[in-house]
């Protein structure tokens, strides 16, 4: 029997597999945003993880594993207040892409969000180009809600954002 997908928390440890994975300023931004610079570096790990301290934590960050195997990173924005919880960073080792690791990745990313009893929609960002992603985030449930238009400037490229959510509920009648 293959090995669950698990996550774990993502540490120092983790930067140089997870730096590795972005070949060029494109990639990294198409994942992390275009206010991280190329090449991703410990400098902007620690700036991230620095987030996720304290007894109830803004940002939580996540390794993917299966059984040994580093397959993933993915991280969870929570908005408390209001009970949204934002996946961010979402994305599949190179070398385990074509695999089948987006669904238990989200899987496991979602049963995480709403461990917290406050959340109740889960959401996510996604460029417009991203064809793949957005596929496995509606083939998962996820709903399309809008586009910010010329959302994000990478270079002399606006780039549009879909924004799509998952609520509690629909998630709960799967």
């Amino acid at each position: 029997m293959s090995e669950p997908v698990r996550l774990v928390p993502f540490t120092e440890d983790d930067f140089e597999t997870l730096a590795g994975w972005f070949p060029n300023a494109r990639a990294l931004a198409q994942w992390g945003s275009t206010r991280l610079t190329f090449p991703l570096d410990a400098a902007q790990m620690r700036a991230m993880l620095a987030l996720s301290t304290g007894e109830r934590p803004a940002w939580v960050y996540f390794t993917a594993r299966k059984g040994d195997a580093v397959v993933g990173h993915c991280e969870i924005f929570y908005d408390h207040f209001d009970g949204v919880a934002r996946l961010c960073r979402i994305v599949v080792a190179p070398a385990h892409r074509g695999q089948g690791l987006a669904r238990p990745m989200l899987t496991c990313l979602v049963d995480e969000a709403l461990k917290d009893a406050s959340i109740e929609r889960v959401e996510l960002n996604v460029y417009d180009f991203n064809e793949t992603a957005i596929r496995a985030y509606q083939a998962f449930g996820f709903r399309m809600e809008g586009v910010r238009r010329s959302s994000a400037r990478f270079l002399n490229e606006r780039w549009d954002t879909c924004m799509m959510s998952l609520l509690r509920s629909e998630w709960e009648s799967r």
